[in-house]
């Protein structure tokens, strides 16, 4: 009789377990793809271009990006100077907010708490930056990446030093001492074990990928050059796509919205590599889930979305200023996806990128609630002017 009352409790408890790597229905729902015919061409079609022609480049950018940033990590050279203008604070945090990621605006958000940078320093970042996005947009057009992060760096910082004047360096900055340092995404700790297998395959991954990604950039039929049956190349980038979202999937569990649409957590103690693996895998991932969503609509449903995107196309850049107003990155990735496939045009895409306040909503959220909800209302502004204006001067 006892071992009968505790059999719903253990019933429960299994179920639970069951449900620990939500993330593994992505990997779960790709394998059903491939495993049926009508969907199989497609899947490994989508799978294949977003390792080849964003997964591998996005690593190329960020390998460089974390090189080059692990030696400029210092900023107490600049507290003296920060303290003396609030001018120079809003340039700074602006310059923050167009670095690639979500590390540069986190800086500036634990800053303004602790009382030693202004709102319009708050505004300028958080409408600077682009968080992971930019490194796809980055990895997938340069120049228009470039093009973006610099329109949003100019936008942050005039609308900062308005801010400030207006309201004054102090404003809704709430009484904290000690405000903590908040990390990139939440307190669920990725797997260590998965974090190395991320890292070590994509230390071995990342140059030949790349020949593979810059040979077929420049149209050249990989198949036939290294004289592989047709569609070998794409099996290869498929089946690699597959392990780097099952690497990815593994390494931690969805246990709330934060979990879900954010960057993993990185320890100091992380190798460049796995640094690398943990960001590209989150952008890989989100870019696939796109592009699927994209692909198999207009094969289900047999409407083009770029001809009914241009149909509604008034309405196409507010709903990238909205989508940007959704905390974490994943959705802004979403948006990126759909522009660099044609599908949404570059105004949703600039005012996505604006209004966008990537990972580091979340800590602002944590440290200065009502701080971030004003500053996310400011970035709004801008975001529908510069959309707005963009496409009906050049669309």
């Amino acid at each position: 009789m006892a071992s009968q009352i505790k059999q719903p409790s253990q019933l429960q408890e299994h179920i639970k377990w069951r449900l620990t790597n939500k993330r593994l229905i992505l990997p779960i729902i790709l394998l059903a793809l491939l495993t049926v015919a009508n969907t199989r061409e497609i899947t490994i079609s989508v799978l294949s271009d977003a390792f080849w022609q964003v997964a591998t480049y996005v690593a190329a950018t960020l390998t460089i990006y974390h090189a080059i940033s692990s030696r400029l990590s210092n900023t107490n050279k600049l507290t003296g100077l920060l303290n003396r203008s609030t001018y120079f604070q809003v340039l700074f945090s602006a310059s923050m907010g167009a670095l690639p990621g979500c590390g540069g605006a986190i800086v500036v958000i634990t800053q303004y708490v602790k009382g030693r940078l202004s709102f319009g320093s708050v505004v300028a970042v958080l409408t600077a930056t682009m968080g992971d996005a930019a490194f796809l947009l980055l990895a997938a057009q340069p120049k228009t990446g470039l093009l973006v992060i610099s329109v949003g760096f100019v936008v942050g910082l005039l609308s900062g030093w308005v801010v400030d004047a207006i309201h004054g360096e102090h404003f809704m900055r709430p009484v904290i001492k000690d405000a903590p340092t908040p990390s990139c995404a939440n307190k669920n700790e990725p797997h260590q074990s998965s974090l190395k297998l991320q890292g070590h395959f994509w230390k071995w991954m990342l140059l030949p990928a790349s020949v593979i990604a810059i040979m077929g950039s420049f149209q050249v039929n990989i198949d036939q050059f290294f004289h592989l049956e047709a569609g070998t190349i794409n099996v290869i980038g498929a089946t690699a796509a597959i392990v780097s979202i099952i690497l990815w999937a593994i390494s931690r569990d969805i246990t709330d919205y934060e979990s879900a649409v954010s960057e993993d957590p990185k320890e100091q103690t992380n190798t460049l590599f796995q640094r690398v693996a943990q960001d590209t895998n989150f952008v890989t991932s989100w870019v696939i889930c796109a592009f699927l969503l994209f692909e198999l609509t207009m094969y289900w449903t047999g409407v083009n979305l770029a001809s009914a995107f241009t149909e509604w196309s008034a309405y196409i850049p507010l709903m990238g200023v909205v989508i940007g107003l959704l905390p974490g990155c994943g959705p802004q990735i979403l948006v990126t996806s759909l522009y660099i496939s044609g599908a949404v045009p570059l105004s949703a895409q600039l005012g996505n990128s604006i209004s966008n306040d990537g990972d580091a909503l979340f800590p602002a959220i944590v440290l200065a609630p009502k701080a971030a909800l004003m500053a996310t209302v400011y970035s709004s502004i801008p975001a529908l002017i510069i959309a707005y204006g963009y496409y009906y001067l050049f669309e």
